[in-house]
Formats: C-alpha cells, sequence, structure tokens
C-alpha cells in the first residue's frame, strides 16, 4: 500500500469516530484557511458540540473540510509526535436547530442502579462492540473549555486531574470511546454497528493486544466495582447523627459519612461531598468550566426523571450528568417544578484567577488548596425564587412559617405566624387567637395561598395540619424542621436578630420590637423559623436586611370596619381565585378582573379583591375613576401605553439590594422610572380631566422624590454596555479606581498595536495582524510565504495550509500581562457594579412610594378594562347609603360567563332580576327548585356581583342598587372533606355556626341545601331553625336554597322571606324537564327528583316504583313533620313558639340595636295575627 493510500485512510478511519456523513476529500485538496481553535473533548461536551462552536466562529463563505494532523502522516505510528490534540480535528456542525441545549437522550430507558452489587445491566452502557480496551480520561478540575491534551501535563494542580504518557493509538482510542458515548443526537441502531475504521491502520501486533484485553472487565464494569466500593456507605444511608432511615428522628437533609471514606476522598471528593452531605435531599449543580454537573444520586435523578445522559464512566470516581452554563435556569426550574430543592456551587475564580492567586502566594500548600475555589452560591426552592427566569408568573409566592400555641382550657388555639415574598423582600408577621376548627387561620391560608411550609416537627395539632395541607398551594412543599436548634424560640429569634443587624449595621424594625414588647412571641418564634431557613438558603443577609417587615391583621377592627370580610369557606365556594375542578384559575373571578399591564399592580390587585371597600366614599372614587377612564380614551391609552413599558421594578428593587441583578435589568428599571415620570407629567397637564382616585394618585404622586432620583443616575454610566455586554461601565470621572485599572489597558493594548506595526515593517507584509484564539489573544497570523523569516523563539499557536499563528516572546509577555490585568478589572467591574447597585439600594423607600402609587393607577386601569369587557348590557352600580341593607339588580348576568371567558357562549346565559330588602322586606329569599335548575349559579351570581360592585368595577347588568355589605358568608355543596377528616353532616353545621356567630343585619349569607347530610328529620328541623334565626333576628340578606318543599308553609306569613323558584317546564308524561333559568316568585311545584332520574337513564321501572314510594313517604312525612301545634286549627310555627317564650323572660332577641329589635318584634307579631 502507498503512503499516500495509507494517509487517506488514516484520516477516513479517524473522521468515522466523529461523523458519520461521507468522508471529506483529502487534506490536499482542501481550501481551508481558518486556523483550528484549541478545544476539549468532556464527558459534556460532544464532538457535536465543539464542531457547532466552530462553525458560529468561521465565516459563511469559508468551506469547511478536514485536515489531516501532521503527526498522522509519520509511519511510525508509536513514535508519532504527541503533541496531538482533540481540538486539532474538526467536523461539520450540524444546524443550529439539530443541537439541542444540553446533552439529552431522548428516549432513553432508565436503569436501576445499584451499589451493592455489580449488575449486569452495566454493559448496556457499552455502546460499541469493538473489543479493543478502552482507557478512562480522568478530567482535570479547570474551565472545560480551555482544556488542551497537550497542555494537560503541566497542569498538575487539581487532585482530579490524572495523565500519562500514551501513544496515539492510545489517544485515539480514548477519543473513539469518548465519540461513541458522547452520541446523543442519533437514535442507537437496530443491529450491530460495523467494526471501526481504525482497525484498518493498527498493527497485528496491536490486534492481539486488544483481543487479550478484552477477557478484562469492561471499563464500564470496572468503573461501576470502584464505585461500588468506594462509596459503600451509600447503600445504607444514615443521617449526620447517625440516624437510619427507618428512625422517627432521621432527618433526610443530611448524609453520614465514614471518616475512613474521607481519608480516602480526593481534594476534588472532599470538596464535593462536604456540601453534598449538609444537603443530602437537594439536587446540587456543580460549576465544572462551562458546565454544571450532577454526580452520584443526583445525576441519578436527573437521568431518570428528566432522560439525562449519564456520561461515560464519570469522572472524579463519579457517576454524573451534566448541562452547560447557560442552560442551568431552564433545568433548575424544571427541578424546581418536580417538587426538588435546587442547589448552585459556583467557582469563586476562574483558571487564571487561581494562577494569580498562586502567584501571589495566598494559596496554601496543601493539596485542597489546588483545586479551584468553589462555594454554595444558593439554595433555590419553590417558595424562595428571585430571579424572573424561574418564576412562572407575577403573582407572589410565600413561604410561610406557623408556630401553634393550644390553650386547652379555654379551647383556644393562639398561632403565631410569618411569611416572605422573597422575590419582592416583603415579610408579613402576626398572631391572633383562634377557634379549635381554625377558622381565621383557613381564612388567612386561603388568602395567601402559600408555596410553602415550615412547620416545627411534631409540635403542631393534627387538625391544623390537615389544615395547612388543605388550604395551601396544591403543589406546596412542607419542611418540618427541627424545633429550638432551627425553628427558634422568640429568645433565640431576639438574640439572632440582634447579632445579625449588629453585624449589618441595620435596625430592627418597628414591628418586631412591638411584638417583642406586647409578648406576642408565637409570632417572634414563627418569624425565628423563616429566619433560619432564609439562613440556611443564603438568602438571609440579602433579604431580612432589606428590613421590609409590616403586620398583616386581616381581623383587625380598623380592617374589619373598612372592608368586607370574605373567609376561607366563601372564596372557595365563589371560586375567586381558584376554581372547584382542576385547582387553576380558570373562570374565576379574579382571572376575569385581573387585567392590569404591570406585574406590581396585578400582584397589588389581588389585595384589592381580597378585600373589597365597605365605605361608600371610597367606592365612589374608584367608580369615578373608572367611569373617567371609559369615557376618556385619550387616557386610557396613555395608562395602557406607558404601563407595559415598565419591567418589574418591585422585584428588581429586591435583586439590587442582593446584588444580583444583571447590568442590563439596571438599565431597565432606570428607563421604567422614566416612562413613570413621562406618564406623571402628562397626566399633570391633563389633571382637570381626571376624577376620583386616580386624580388623588396624581395630585399626590412624589414626583420630587422621582426628579431627584433620576437626576443621581442619568449619565453615570453606558448604558449600551451594559445592556449588550452585560458590564457597568461608568463615566470618566465616576469612579477614580475604574479609571486607573482602564488606563492600564489602555496602555498595554497600546504597546501591543506598536509592536504589530513594527512586525509589518520589519517582514514587510501589511498582513501580519493579530487574531483570537478561545482566550488565546493577540496571536500574530503570519501568512505562509513568509514564514521562513519568523525567528525561531516564536512560539507556533495554530496553523492552516495559507497561514500561521505564533507568539513572540514580546507579545507573549504583554499578552499574558494584559489577560491578568483584565481579570483584575473584571473584579474591579464587579466590585463597582456591587457599590453602584449599593448607592441606588439608598433610595429603596423612595423607589417603592413610586411603585406603589404607580400600582394603583394600574389596578384602576385594570377595572376599566374588566369593566369593558363586560359587553351589553353593562351599569355602573349605584351604592345606596340605607339604614337597612339592600340590593337590586336587573338583567343581571355571571361576569364569567361572558365572551371570551371559554367557559359558556354569552347567548346560552339567561340573565335574572334579583332584588332583596327593598322597603324592607323580603330579605332573605327560600328558593326552591328541581336539580341543575341554575340555583347555585343564580347564588354565586349575586354574591360575585356584590364583591364587583365593592371593589369598584361596573357589573354585566341593566341596572344595579346595593348598599354596603360587611360580609359574604356561604354554605354551598354537600361535599365531605377527608383531608380534615370532616363528614358531609359535620361540615355542613360547622360553617352553618360560624355564619349564625359572624353575620350581621349588613351581611348577604347563602345557604344552599342545609341538613341534607343528615337524616331528614334532623335535616328539615335543623333548616328551619337556622332559616328563623338569620330571617327573624339577625336578619342579613341572603338566599335559602331548600328540596324541603314543606319548609316554606311555617314562613308563609314571614314578612323577611319570599319564596322563590326557579322555572321549568315539566312534562308528566314523558317525565321529561325544560330548564328555563328565570327567577320566578312563587314555591315550587316539586322537586322533580324522578324526572332527573329518567333524564339520566335510569330504568323506566326502577323510576315507576320510586315514584310510587316518594308519594307514601312524602304523606307520612307530612305528619310526622308537623313541628307545631295547633290554636284553632292554625299551625303554629315552633320558632315562634321559642321566640315567644324567650321574650316573656325578658330576654332579648336580637343584639343588634334597637331598631332591628323593632323589626324582630314586628315580624313575630304579623306571624301570629295572620295565622
Amino acid at each position: 500500500m502507498s503512503v499516500d493510500s495509507s494517509k487517506k485512510m488514516k484520516q477516513a478511519s479517524l473522521m468515522s469516530f466523529f461523523t458519520k456523513k461521507k468522508v471529506q476529500k483529502p487534506a490536499s485538496q482542501s481550501t481551508n484557511d481558518v486556523p483550528v481553535q484549541v478545544d476539549s473533548i468532556t464527558p459534556d461536551n460532544s464532538v457535536a458540540e465543539i464542531a457547532f462552536k466552530h462553525k458560529l466562529n468561521t465565516p459563511a463563505n469559508e468551506k469547511k473540510i478536514l485536515e489531516t494532523p501532521k503527526s498522522l502522516k509519520t509511519k511510525d505510528v508509536k513514535n508519532a509526535d504527541t503533541s496531538i490534540t482533540p481540538s486539532k480535528i474538526t467536523t461539520t456542525a450540524p444546524a443550529i436547530s439539530e443541537v439541542p441545549s444540553s446533552p439529552v437522550v431522548m428516549n432513553r430507558k432508565s436503569r436501576k442502579i445499584n451499589y451493592s452489587e455489580l449488575s449486569d445491566d452495566d454493559e448496556d452502557d457499552i455502546v460499541a462492540v469493538t473489543k479493543k480496551k478502552r482507557r478512562t480520561i480522568a478530567w482535570d478540575d479547570i474551565d472545560d473549555d480551555d482544556f488542551r491534551v497537550d497542555d494537560a501535563v503541566a497542569d498538575e494542580d487539581d487532585e482530579d486531574f490524572i495523565i500519562d504518557e500514551k501513544s496515539h493509538k492510545e489517544e485515539l482510542d480514548e477519543l473513539n470511546d469518548k465519540s461513541i458515548v458522547d452520541e446523543a443526537h442519533e437514535p442507537a441502531p437496530k443491529s450491530s454497528p460495523p467494526r471501526n475504521k481504525i482497525s484498518s491502520i493498527l498493527s497485528s501486533k496491536s490486534k492481539t493486544q486488544f483481543k487479550t484485553s478484552s477477557a478484562k472487565l469492561t471499563p464500564q464494569k470496572k468503573f461501576n466495582k470502584e464505585n461500588e466500593e468506594r462509596y459503600h456507605w451509600l447503600v445504607t444511608l444514615k443521617d449526620a447523627d447517625g440516624h437510619l432511615e427507618t428512625d422517627p428522628d432521621y432527618d433526610p437533609r443530611t448524609l453520614f459519612i465514614p471518616q475512613s471514606a474521607w481519608d480516602k476522598f480526593t481534594a476534588f471528593e472532599k470538596q464535593y461531598w462536604s456540601i453534598k452531605s449538609k444537603m443530602w435531599d437537594t439536587v446540587v449543580f456543580f460549576k465544572k468550566g462551562k458546565f454544571f454537573e450532577l454526580y452520584e444520586k443526583d445525576a441519578d435523578i436527573a437521568h431518570s426523571k428528566f432522560d439525562l445522559k449519564l456520561a461515560g464512566t464519570g469522572r472524579a470516581n463519579m457517576r454524573l450528568a451534566g448541562v452547560p452554563e447557560m442552560s442551568f435556569d431552564y433545568w433548575a426550574k424544571r427541578f424546581i417544578d418536580a417538587g426538588y430543592k435546587v442547589a448552585k456551587v459556583d467557582q469563586k475564580e476562574s483558571m487564571l484567577a487561581k494562577e494569580i492567586r498562586e502567584k501571589q502566594g495566598d494559596s496554601k500548600s496543601d493539596k485542597e488548596s489546588k483545586v479551584i475555589q468553589r462555594e454554595l452560591a444558593y439554595i433555590l426552592t419553590c417558595g424562595t425564587l428571585i430571579d424572573e427566569n424561574l418564576l412562572n408568573d407575577e403573582s407572589s409566592k410565600y413561604c410561610l412559617a406557623l408556630k401553634e400555641k393550644i390553650d386547652y382550657a379555654n379551647n383556644i388555639k393562639t398561632f403565631g405566624v410569618c411569611f416572605v415574598d422573597v422575590s419582592t423582600g416583603s415579610f408579613q408577621i402576626l398572631e391572633f387567637n383562634d377557634d379549635f376548627e381554625c377558622s381565621k387561620l383557613e381564612t388567612l391560608l386561603s388568602q395567601i395561598n402559600p408555596m410553602e411550609v415550615l412547620i416545627p416537627k411534631n409540635e403542631l395539632d393534627s387538625h391544623t395540619l390537615r389544615i395547612l395541607k388543605f388550604n395551601s398551594h396544591p403543589s406546596a412543599s412542607f419542611n418540618f424542621i427541627k424545633p429550638e436548634t432551627e425553628f427558634w424560640d422568640h429568645e433565640k429569634t431576639i438574640d439572632e436578630l440582634s447579632a445579625f443587624t449588629t453585624e449589618h449595621d441595620l435596625k430592627t424594625p418597628d414591628i418586631l420590637n412591638s411584638y417583642y414588647k406586647n409578648e406576642r412571641f408565637n409570632a417572634l418564634s414563627a418569624f425565628g423559623g423563616v429566619f433560619w431557613y432564609l439562613r440556611s438558603l443564603k438568602l438571609d443577609v440579602s433579604i431580612i436586611s432589606m428590613g421590609n417587615f409590616k403586620e398583616y391583621d386581616p381581623f383587625n377592627k380598623a380592617l374589619l370596619n373598612s372592608s368586607m370580610r370574605l373567609d376561607g369557606v366563601t372564596l372557595q365556594n365563589l371560586e375567586i381565585f381558584n376554581n372547584s375542578f382542576d385547582q387553576s384559575d380558570r373562570g374565576t373571578l379574579f382571572k376575569v378582573l385581573n387585567k392590569g399591564v404591570t406585574s406590581f399592580g396585578k400582584r397589588m390587585f389581588k389585595s384589592w379583591v381580597i378585600h373589597p371597600l365597605l365605605n361608600k366614599d371610597a367606592i365612589e372614587d374608584r367608580l369615578d375613576s373608572v367611569e373617567s377612564l371609559l369615557n376618556d380614551g385619550d387616557i386610557k391609552y396613555l395608562l395602557e401605553s406607558k404601563l407595559k413599558k415598565l419591567c418589574d421594578v418591585e422585584r428588581m428593587l429586591t435583586r439590587i439590594h442582593s446584588k444580583t441583578l444583571k447590568p442590563k435589568d439596571f438599565v431597565r428599571v432606570i428607563e421604567s422610572f422614566e416612562v413613570i415620570s413621562e406618564l406623571i407629567n402628562a397626566l399633570s397637564a391633563n389633571v382637570d380631566n381626571l376624577r376620583g382616585l386616580l386624580k388623588s394618585i396624581v395630585v399626590e404622586f412624589p414626583l420630587l422624590e422621582l426628579e431627584e432620583l433620576l437626576e443621581n443616575w442619568n449619565g453615570k454610566f453606558d448604558k449600551s454596555l451594559a445592556i449588550n455586554e452585560g458590564v457597568i461601565v461608568p463615566n470618566e470621572g465616576v469612579d477614580e479606581e475604574f479609571d486607573e485599572s482602564n488606563n492600564k489597558i489602555t496602555t498595554l493594548e497600546k504597546k501591543l498595536e506598536d509592536l504589530l506595526s513594527e512586525y509589518r515593517s520589519e517582514y514587510r507584509s501589511s498582513e501580519i495582524v493579530y487574531k483570537d484564539s478561545g482566550k488565546e489573544i493577540y496571536l500574530i497570523e503570519v501568512p505562509m510565504k513568509i514564514v521562513g523569516k519568523i525567528p525561531h523563539d516564536w512560539q507556533q499557536m495554530a496553523a492552516t495550509s495559507k497561514c500561521k499563528r505564533y507568539w513572540s516572546p514580546e507579545v507573549r509577555t504583554l499578552a499574558k500581562e494584559l489577560m491578568e490585568v483584565k481579570e483584575l478589572h473584571k473584579m474591579i467591574c464587579m466590585n463597582l457594579k456591587d457599590k453602584i447597585y449599593a448607592n441606588f439600594d439608598k433610595s429603596y423607600e423612595k423607589c417603592m412610594k413610586i411603585v406603589q402609587s404607580v400600582a394603583k393607577m394600574d389596578c384602576v386601569l385594570s377595572l376599566a378594562r374588566a369593566s369593558e369587557a363586560l359587553g351589553f348590557p353593562m351599569c355602573r352600580p349605584e351604592i345606596v347609603d340605607s339604614e337597612y341593607s339592600l340590593i337590586d339588580f336587573k338583567q343581571l348576568r355571571h361576569p364569567c360567563f361572558l365572551p371570551g371567558s371559554g367557559i359558556l357562549r354569552t347567548k346560552d346565559f339567561i340573565p335574572n332580576d334579583i332584588a332583596l330588602g327593598l322597603d324592607n322586606k323580603n330579605r332573605i329569599g327560600l328558593l326552591t327548585g328541581a336539580n341543575a335548575a341554575g340555583k347555585s349559579t343564580l347564588l354565586r351570581m349575586s354574591c360575585v356581583a356584590t364583591i364587583m360592585a365593592q371593589i369598584g368595577c361596573f357589573l354585566p347588568a341593566e341596572s344595579a342598587r346595593l348598599t354596603p355589605i360587611d360580609a359574604i358568608m356561604t354554605r354551598l355543596g354537600a361535599n365531605d372533606n377527608i383531608m380534615q377528616g370532616k363528614s358531609t353532616f359535620y361540615v355542613e353545621l360547622l360553617e352553618t355556626k360560624k355564619m349564625l356567630d359572624n353575620a350581621t343585619p349588613r351581611s348577604l349569607v347563602v345557604l344552599d341545601e342545609l341538613g341534607r347530610g343528615g337524616s331528614s328529620s334532623d335535616g328539615f328541623a335543623i333548616a328551619e331553625a337556622v332559616l328563623h334565626h338569620f330571617a327573624t333576628h339577625i336578619q342579613s340578606l341572603g338566599f335559602f336554597a331548600t328540596h324541603y318543599a314543606s319548609l316554606g308553609d311555617a314562613f308563609v306569613h314571614h314578612r323577611q322571606v319570599v319564596p322563590l323558584r326557579m322555572a321549568i317546564l315539566a312534562d308528566a308524561a314523558s317525565k321529561k324537564l325544560t330548564f328555563l333559568y328565570t327567577l320566578e316568585h312563587g314555591k315550587s311545584h316539586g322537586s322533580f327528583g324522578m324526572h332527573v332520574a329518567a333524564m339520566c337513564g335510569i330504568p323506566e321501572k326502577i323510576v315507576e316504583r320510586a315514584t310510587v314510594a316518594a308519594e307514601r313517604w312524602e304523606r307520612e312525612s307530612r305528619r310526622g313533620l308537623s313541628q307545631s301545634t295547633t290554636v284553632d286549627g292554625n299551625s303554629i310555627p315552633l320558632g315562634i313558639e321559642s321566640d315567644w317564650s324567650w321574650w316573656s323572660q325578658g330576654k332579648k332577641i336580637t343584639s343588634f340595636g334597637p331598631s332591628y329589635e323593632k323589626e324582630t318584634l314586628r315580624s313575630v307579631f304579623e306571624m301570629i295575627e295572620n295565622l
């Protein structure tokens, strides 16, 4: 065989390892002039990915074709030059769309890892069928993107890097192994692949060596066996205190590692396991160069849950999976959404910074100091996310801690609660007394819907725990942490807070001082739990130091006197925030009304919905603003167009304080305040056209603070560089240290340009230029025609057929110095960014004052846009200031059944007139009718319309008139509550009891089929007694829906009870019903249960027998359920007898004042007169 044909064979054989495409022409026919860039092949950096990087750096008009490395042109493989590097081999890169962002193998079958014994399944990981011996590359601990084999011998810094002398044959074997393992983008062949072409250039002696080595363990099996022996302590897990997993005191967050294992660890393993052993239940992303890697258990999770590839035989003696640095946020979010905590371990220094540290003599002499320094950056959990790339939406995600104290003697539970929205740095704290059913706690949880809950282990009552789980977010995470040591008591909390404020020169928040003086120790302990948890996540300094603390007390009198009360049961029954179908916001009132533009405005709007206004003037102010926006399209358009340009300033202020905001986002913050200034100036010019709340916001806007803020920050740094390059470069004169460092860089760059001019003059060629190759900068590119003139002391770095690249001694020295100066300059820039952020953070209170004012504008705009979307008819509700409450809606439609809602076509919805309390009569409607006739929808519609009116929104009706309602209380449905251990009847009576305790004459109460959870006699008696009490003694507005047809007989002459029914058309012969969904006066003609049964397909014979049985039972029950005595043949309801007895003893029959007592007596006497 000729030498030329041998060369071609070698080249084609080499290419077969890196591409399955047709072999390119020999290098002699290539026109490739592009120097080869040095890259590394790692378990996470496939050859295809390296080729893709080259493609990005190659001009489009240049063809990329493989050039045979010079080292392969020698006749003797054994004696070949060992300077070959993987980076000198390139291949055609796939299209951008074909390159995934991470090494994921799709449709790969998950394989369970067994620590205790070697599994035969290990052979599944060996893709190649050739039986030659494979060698394992032990990767070094440097930036993977900079790795070069030919320089690796000199890099003995890292404990996890091993290199030995080897022939080209062995290096090619290694590349073959790696290229096969990393072929993640092509499906595995169905049949065995052909024998590799590299065998054609190997001697018969080499073939014999491969055959002999095949009898030994494969690298995969050998690795698994060594891994099993090395990590035998992972077979039987123990926590840091030595507790087994079966132990009640087992702590899943920690891991016990025996001292014998620590003694055998490499420096890198010690670095990794020192972090991982303290967060065993957390997925740890470990920074390695340009990748984040997961090891052992975390790698198994990544492989089994997300099909991330387990790379080859691992690295640093551990199984691994990895993702590119740029896709960390994406993968972190996927792990968090799957219920995992995610820890990010970052490199504190680059390889160059490490060399500078060692050169300056700062490193220790031990082996651990040779490893690149890393540290835990932070831990991400579902309830403590800050970065907008990880947050799903603009809604608040709360992390809540709960402390409980039980007083069994007085049947009182005292709760201390602290919850924080980490994305905004807002802490809210409260302490309150509650009943044993946790009514207030349930309301609180329904309002905030916590995403993560902190609980002292074994200290919560079981019923409280069930309430927590039932009313938290469906995907909420629950953390049971150790009392005292982790969930601090109030004394430990105060001590830690005092030390924290002293260390960071902060002032203790006033609300915490107040709670300590007033001995609200449960709330302080709850804050202690949050404090410890944030410290464990590395978030305490950045969040607590903001000092953004306030009290959240929805139960205090001031709030109750200014807003409507909506308890947790009502929020669920009316589907205000979550529907009852899939717990999403589809079809909810909040979804319909929340049409704000800004993220911080939408968060504020939720509090508007939770707390509808009670004061008539405040409601009218909102309605005036909404009406003015609906009538003036120019102002509405101005608000929309300007607010759309604003970023989430509130959340970004938190990241400015924590110094984690990207420079381009800092520019967005500055520009947002500029837009706000433009908006306020435009609104101020038209202030005469504004009305109500919107006008008040503009007049009282902190314009001076805004102008001062913009004056301090305009022109301080280069915005274009911050946006395009991600660096904050101050303008000249702003920072002295930066200017000095920048001058050093300029001086060095000038010297390098002078040298280039000298070289061009000396060698008489203007084609000599500087080129950068990766992190090797200022390489001197020389055309081939003058290569012979180049001195021997110039170091060749790369070559093509047309040019070569060198480093001269002078340029090499200056380039190295320039890189070091730029690295120091980079640190100065980072410190400079921190200083700029710290200065901006001093204006946090001013900024928040501005943000809150803009958020109110957005809430008003949201109401206007929601009102506009209601369709026709639409009206402004009239708020009536009357002694007695009333509601009067004409042609009212449910706001969630509107065009675009996706729930129901608007033409299918039948509007209704609803009137209660007019002329101080008919305050409660006794609603009867068949199932599926629309009763429940009517009840919910009445309540939702009332809430909308008191928020300040227009209504989907022809007209609306009402007095402010102080509370809406509902008892809907007949569901039991397995999560809370309650039966249907118990839930009914419990909710009814709360309504009886808290309802007032200005409340709106809704009871749907009360008593159906018990026996007929018990249910009927309870229903009659409750209805009489609400109508006679409390005198609330409301509806009482029932299937007890005879219930209305006791209230025929009650002036506050009006019989109502849902209209239907019934065909007795065919038992078909036509639902008209129209509210009518009068008693229903029956429940039509047999008609509904027939419509549902129940066999006719069964329906007929049931009809006979029902008629017989009804006749008997009428006699048995006669809960009255008779006087002259007239029945006397038991309610009248009870009231008369109670009043005759001199006891009060109502507690709402003389006027309501007068109305009570009036109702009783009218009923007696009509007997």
